[in-house]
């Protein structure tokens, strides 16, 4: 039940009713027609622009318009008052009656409030984490693990057809360096001194791998040359790190549907049906490309290459998809994959890069609008830098890992639900400070702690009513007279849980999974402050002695809150408490 839909859809039958009438011409357009909440609260309760956004196409002046809609809006039992204000935006209020039966329908509803089918089942594609199979993942994989999995649950909560995909990176030089980093282990195994030179991985994370590869090839490699061992110590060694990925994703609550693998682009000649496919198109071409300035970048040659027409898709430059030496780039596998996407069906293309990616962002976005002729839109979300502090200072790096904190690290210390909200608490692309201390705080300065603590005073307020005699089954709550929530603190809590379904659509739309964490940081605020007015006004209280009638209605709606926090925590894969410790 989204009820500021509802009320835009009043709108519009208004606007329809003056067009009948003939105060409006036919034909005008309402996708830009809002109901939202005004700036100021003081202002009412909802606010539409549609006076606004008409009037040019209506040759009539806004305010006009605005007066005219008011009053087709207040015949409506729902509006109490619609007001103009400025040049013609319109202010309405709403009957308590809409605000207090929104309660019994969360009731009803369950955490299926919000839930919405606003994407119509639109194929959409998430590929995240998609770490090189190297080592462990490390916090700022920690980051994007978490952006991706709560995005993908948001867009699936608003009526989307969600597939989770991890690309596997193995087909790059960086598989045969973790292929000889084993090796030194195994050699290590075997009780022989090894030096770890010419950037290999020294983390203790591969000594059980290479313990793992003695007990299955025994000394058969020892002392051989690379040819003998390196391809099968590659697959061994990649196998044994997407484990080790695999688990650690699932420490986080994590689980991918599709893991893809770079490697099996090679040799099966998907990546030259992708080239084929622009060349097809007139977008592949032999050129040199002009010197960048400054840093020039791995894939510049001052040789003749093969091109992409990357500009023609909104790129700044041309990009190589083909070496002088004809091997091909790190961007033709990459334009490959994306075309894999495509052909598999997909209505929309999401993926979650580091910051470090964000030279390759109009690159891959004008690939996929070649290859898809510009049908599938692809959204590249970058996830800034997570700083680690712990006891005020700067958390040291990982032994096992050797040169960095994994997620592991953090996870063993706060939890995966900690973990994952505080990774929310900022949007995707700013920079994010976690100390370990403060997440852990029991203040109203840690917003996990604040939410998952209005979770539990609710489930304790339901105790103490059992305890109480007072009925608080789900029949009980809902069959409660909610009329008699109208103060105006109990009010602006329910408006609150009001705007949840559209600031669900609202973050799925532009999706930005934070907006959902940031909510429930706002409900459980408005909820505390309530609850402790009850301290000076009995009247606000939950329980009201003697009264089991009046009693139901003020915990039908702590209720409503806590089924919406658990909806909302639901979305960004945590877990509600019912008891703080």
């Amino acid at each position: 039940m989204n009820l500021f839909a509802d009320i835009r859809a009043l709108v519009i039958d208004c606007l329809d009713a003056m067009v009948a009438e003939g105060a409006l011409p036919a034909g005008l357009s309402y996708d830009n027609v809002t109901a939202e909440p005004p700036r100021d609260a003081a202002h009412g309760d909802m606010a539409t622009n549609a006076a606004m956004v008409l009037a040019k196409a209506a040759k009539s002046k806004p305010r006009d318009i605005a007066e005219a809609l008011a009053a087709k809006l207040a015949e409506d039992p729902r509006v109490t008052s619609a007001e103009v204000a400025g040049p013609g935006f319109l202010n309405l209020r709403l009957d308590a009656a809409i605000w207090q039966g929104l309660i019994g329908k969360v009731l009803e509803t369950g955490t299926d409030f919000g839930r919405s089918d606003m994407g119509a089942d639109q194929k959409v594609n998430v590929e995240y984490v998609s770490a090189n199979p190297t080592g462990p993942l490390h916090v700022g994989h920690t980051r994007g693990a978490v952006f991706g999995d709560a995005l993908a649950s948001l867009l699936d909560f608003t009526g989307f057809d969600v597939t989770r995909e991890y690309y596997i990176n193995d087909g790059g030089a960086q598989v045969n360096v973790l292929a000889r980093s084993v090796y030194l282990r195994y050699l290590e195994a075997h009780g022989q001194e090894v030096a770890f030179e010419d950037g290999t991985y020294p983390g203790d994370y591969l000594v059980p791998v290479g313990q793992a590869l003695k007990d299955k090839v025994g000394d058969a490699w020892v002392g051989q040359p690379e040819d003998v061992w390196l391809e099968e110590a590659r697959e061994f060694a990649t196998e044994a790190m997407m484990d080790l990925i695999r688990a650690d994703l699932k420490a986080l609550g994590v689980e991918m549907d599709v893991f893809y693998s770079e490697k099996s682009l090679y040799g099966t000649g998907q990546i030259e049906a992708a080239i084929d496919r622009l060349q097809n198109d007139g977008l592949i071409y032999e050129g040199v490309l002009e010197p960048p300035k400054g840093k020039k970048p791995d894939d510049w040659e001052p040789r003749e290459q093969t091109l992409f027409k990357s500009t023609e898709h909104g790129d700044d430059v041309d990009r190589p998809v083909k070496k002088s030496d004809g091997s091909w780039t790190y961007f033709a596998p990459d334009i490959a994959y994306h075309y894999n996407k495509v052909e598999r069906g997909f209505d929309l293309l999401i993926d979650v890069f580091g910051a470090d990616h964000g030279g390759y962002v109009k690159r891959m976005k004008a690939a996929v609008s070649a290859l898809s002729g510009g049908k599938v839109p692809l959204d590249i979300k970058l996830t800034q830098l997570v700083k680690l502090f712990k006891n005020g200072e700067p958390f040291k790096m990982s032994k096992r890992a050797g040169t960095f904190v994994t997620l592991r690290d953090v996870v063993d210390q706060v939890g995966p639900d900690v973990t994952r909200f505080v990774m929310l608490t900022r949007k995707n692309d700013a920079p994010l400070d976690f100390d370990f201390d403060k997440v852990l705080e029991q203040s109203k300065d840690n917003p996990v702690f604040y939410v998952q603590y209005a979770h539990a005073r609710v489930n304790s307020v339901l105790k103490k009513a059992t305890a109480a005699g007072v009925p608080v089954d789900n029949a009980a709550l809902q069959a409660a007279d909610l009329s008699a929530l109208d103060h105006e603190a109990e009010l602006a809590v329910a408006k609150k849980i009001a705007s949840f379904p559209r600031l669900v659509e609202t973050a799925a739309r532009t999706n930005e999974p934070h907006r959902v964490a940031f909510y429930l940081y706002e409900l459980a605020s408005d909820f505390h402050a309530l609850y402790h007015m009850g301290k000076n006004d009995e009247g606000l209280r939950a329980l009201q002695e003697g009264n089991i009638s009046l009693s139901q209605s003020k915990i039908a709606l702590a209720r409503a809150v806590s089924v919406v926090i658990s909806a909302g925590l639901g979305i960004l894969g945590v877990k509600p408490v019912d008891e703080m410790r």
